[in-house]
């Protein structure tokens, strides 16, 4: 499914990433900086060393309250605008892990304190009650594609004239837990990510990241339209060989913004079959359109990566320079992969994806205002 015109107005974007906000961030990537560290993939309780990005100051472990808090509230600080929660300023919150590690800490300490924030419910709750919010807060949770789900619903609420402004606003913070969970599956082991290169072997890295987007219908120096979702529903994890699942969901935004020049900020976690075919389908749907995933030093912030990866696509835009496939050096499964930084003059935007296990697809361009 795709959204319709007009076109919402993106007001204001920021993030917090392991290598701190986003015009920091974006800096340090087009350097070619790498945030991901090894780490023993249990944390105190030890186990293979893996690839991860930590927030700036923060520890691995679970705290009571989480020591991802701060640098919530401090991101929280920079979002313009007040209200929020209210009847005409909603909030959607996205993430795909919650307060999941304060859940596992309890299970493994009995520590009753890890509880309030032990749920997407409570976690939600206590994040609300922490940042001044109100009562008109949605929560959406859809593996990776979360935040363009945010997205897409503070569009239609826009849209219909049910708000004047909306917040989206996403946190994904790692835990022993969740890299558990990854490095079980086999894709998070030893190996450093190296998204849409050729290479034998896949690894993912994982970092942290939070994010905000405000929307508007007529402020805001960028718009994004052609927003596309689409779920394949084909398997727990994998896409359908032939690539179907990408196509359908490149397929209508293509269309929607036929003769812009575009550059292409893809998913690019460092597996091997997903890069390949995301990497086909869009070349087949954007001839030409160089692609760049930035995950290789960022690691994957989950649920939270497409909004993370908006927040920085703006400061690339402001820029004139988008960082290049940070963490690869080729080859790639296709020539259009950039690992180089781009030049962005002529260019008219950029088209930002994501994509989740079970082969569900979000895709949407943004362009200037």
């Amino acid at each position: 499914m795709a959204s319709s015109p007009p076109a919402i107005r993106l007001e204001s974007a920021g993030c917090l990433t392991a290598l701190g906000d986003a015009p920091t961030t974006h800096a340090a990537l087009l350097r070619g900086e790498i945030a991901l560290r090894a780490h023993p993939v249990l944390g105190a309780d030890g186990g293979e060393s893996v690839p991860l990005a930590l927030a700036p100051g923060r520890g691995f472990d679970e705290t009571a309250p989480p020591n991802w808090l701060e640098g919530v509230r401090a991101l929280a600080a920079t979002i313009p605008g007040d209200g929020w929660g209210t009847a005409r300023r909603p909030v959607f919150v996205t993430s795909s892990n919650f307060g999941v590690g304060s859940l596992y800490a309890f299970r493994r300490h009995g520590e009753a304190a890890h509880l309030a924030y032990g749920t997407p419910h409570r976690s939600v709750e206590q994040l609300a009650s922490a940042l001044g919010w109100a009562a008109n807060v949605a929560t959406v949770s859809h593996a990776c594609v979360s935040a363009h789900l945010g997205l897409l619903l503070a569009t239609r609420t826009l849209e219909a004239g049910l708000a004047e402004r909306a917040l989206v606003f996403s946190f994904d913070f790692i835990s022993p837990f969740v890299a558990g969970g990854f490095h079980a599956l086999k894709i998070l082991n030893a190996g450093f990510p190296a998204p849409y290169a050729a290479r034998a072997t896949g690894s993912i890295g994982l970092g942290d990241g939070a994010a905000f987007a405000v929307l508007a219908r007529d402020r805001g120096d960028f718009t994004i339209e052609a927003q596309s979702l689409n779920n394949e529903m084909h398997h727990f994890t994998a896409n359908r060989a032939d690539g179907a699942g990408f196509a359908a969901c490149l397929a209508p935004v293509a269309a929607a913004i036929t003769g812009r020049r575009v550059w292409l900020k893809g998913h690019g976690t460092g597996t091997l079959e997903a890069g390949r075919l995301e990497c086909e389908a869009l070349a087949a749907a954007f001839p030409g359109a160089p692609l760049v995933g930035w995950k290789g030093s960022l690691g994957h912030t989950l649920g939270s990566c497409g909004l993370v990866e908006l927040a920085l696509a703006c400061e690339s835009i402001r820029a004139g320079r988008a960082p290049g496939t940070v963490g690869s050096d080729g080859p790639g499964f296709r020539d259009h992969v950039a690992f180089a930084p781009l030049d962005l003059s002529g260019t008219d935007g950029v088209v930002c994806t994501s994509n989740a296990f079970g082969g569900a697809h979000a895709a949407f361009f943004l362009g200037h205002a």
